[in-house]
């Protein structure tokens, strides 16, 4: 089937490229206003990111099929495909017959515009910096490359909340975790229905975290990609006529709303990131007022879930921060078992552990520490968190293979095993044996007592100073 809608692909007529006039890229656009004061979105156009493996050419086509003939999308594509480094790939080709935009395969430096479209080269890695593609060598061998991982979380980091990504059809598990990091961003997650794929594996994985806004066959895509980004970025400044005090009670009430369906109250945390989640949700149901969606919560419980899930996701991966994590291993770790007897107890607390892994990151170090000093003590690291799906993840014990990004080749050899296709690491039992995860909510449920330390940087970023002092007395630091 996909070789016959290439072979379609190669007899249509090619339109005449239309070039584009828009300026380039702002590197980050601002953060989208907040809803008490319904601002408009900053200036500049979202990036969408599109990832495909096996069966991907087909998908395309019904894309870039159903864009718009007569009008721009006023946004830019980057395609992110598999191919053998020796492989020419066809996809600039393909595309071109089937939009008015530039296409272009790209070249290492090269600015991205609005209305173009972009190709990955063969035989590259490629990263988006500063509004520009920069194109690196593959570090990892054939096979165990994930470069549409790579891309999106480097999309993720340059553009923020402007950050879009599709997962399309394709064997194994690349996209999931830059999918993950585009959504801790506040950007917005796409992936193609199973039963329109060739091979489901990738988009089957992007739809298990819980985390895509949009399932839909290629061929839907473009229209609601275009109504969301219009609703998000494409508002022209106003000034509100809501007033301020009834914006705040309104959000109230969508506060209310979450801690009746989910027993988990979010009206003390920081407004910047609530405030954006909000409006994301909006943007996707084209909802354009507060009062709209509050009643659009009301009438679908659903809803109320997803947006739940949204207040909750966080950026988070091992390792993350390097010199935070080198001053817990030289500086801290070392003071922690100074003094300590052979055999004693270590307990530590990580709260808002997501997916688990800063939890594991901290056991490896003090792992390390302990075979440094030739010295066995019993470790018990109390990693908690209010999503019972995420605890899901980190117990499961199981990553994508594109965390050996994030993971010094030594640690990877020494801590994980692959799995026997290579699409996945688990963390060794005996790191895994130093963790207890549980559900558990800091706001209302009792801490832990008689702590070596607590490790609370993925929470106390999301909580307001007031929740921030609520959560964590004086007392429990002592």
């Amino acid at each position: 089937m996909a070789r016959k809608k290439q072979d379609r692909a190669k007899k249509a007529a090619q339109p005449e490229p239309i070039a584009a006039e828009a300026p380039a890229a702002a590197a980050a656009a601002a953060a989208v206003a907040a809803a008490v004061t319904a601002a408009a979105a900053p200036a500049g156009f979202p990036v969408v990111g599109i990832g495909a493996s096996a069966g991907g050419l087909a998908a395309f086509e019904a894309f870039f099929s159903a864009l718009p003939a007569d009008s721009d999308p006023g946004m830019a594509f980057v395609l992110v495909q598999h191919l053998a480094p020796d492989h020419k790939s066809i996809l600039a080709d393909l595309v071109k017959r089937y939009t008015r935009m530039e296409v272009f395969e790209v070249q290492d430096g090269m600015r991205v515009r609005p209305n173009c479209a972009y190709i990955i080269p063969p035989n590259c890695d490629m990263a988006f910096l500063n509004g520009g593609l920069q194109l690196l060598e593959p570090a990892a061998p054939r096979g165990q490359r994930l470069p549409i991982d790579f891309f999106f979380r480097s999309l993720a980091q340059d553009q923020h909340e402007r950050a879009i990504c599709i997962v399309l059809s394709g064997t194994g598990s690349d996209g999931t975790l830059g999918l993950r990091a585009i959504k801790g961003e506040g950007g917005m997650a796409m992936a193609q229905t199973l039963e329109s794929t060739e091979y489901d594996g990738m988009p089957r994985s992007a739809i298990a975290t819980g985390l895509v806004d949009f399932v839909l066959p290629p061929a839907e895509m473009p229209a609601h990609l275009i109504a969301y980004a219009t609703h998000a970025f494409g508002k022209l400044p106003r000034t509100t006529s809501i007033l301020p005090t009834k914006a705040e009670n309104t959000l109230k009430r969508i506060f209310v709303l979450v801690r009746a369906q989910t027993g988990h109250d979010f009206s003390l945390y920081k407004s910047n990131t609530i405030n954006r989640r909000i409006e994301r949700r909006m943007a996707v149901h084209q909802i354009e007022s507060l009062d709209g969606y509050v009643r659009y919560l009301q009438q679908t419980p659903a809803e109320v879930d997803a947006l739940f899930r949204d207040f909750l996701i966080g950026v988070t991966s091992f390792f993350r921060n390097p010199d935070a994590f080198a001053v817990l291993e030289k500086q801290v770790i070392p003071q922690l078992f100074s003094g300590k007897v052979v055999g004693s107890v270590m307990r530590v607390w990580a709260p808002g552990c997501s997916t688990g892994e800063e939890a594991y990151s901290i056991a490896m170090l003090i792992q390390e520490h302990m075979e440094a000093i030739k010295r066995s003590f019993k470790v018990q690291i109390f990693a908690t968190d209010i999503d019972s799906q995420a605890i899901a993840v980190a117990r499961a014990d199981l990553y994508p293979a594109s965390v050996a990004t994030d993971i010094s080749p030594e640690r990877l050899n020494r801590f994980f095993a692959q799995e026997p296709d290579g699409s996945a690491y688990r963390v060794h039992k005996a790191v895994r044996d130093m963790l207890v995860f549980s559900d558990q909510d800091v706001i209302k449920d009792p801490p832990f007592s008689k702590l070596d330390l607590i490790s609370c940087r993925n929470l106390l970023i999301y909580m307001g100073e007031k929740l921030q002092k609520k959560s964590f007395p004086c007392s429990i630091m002592r």
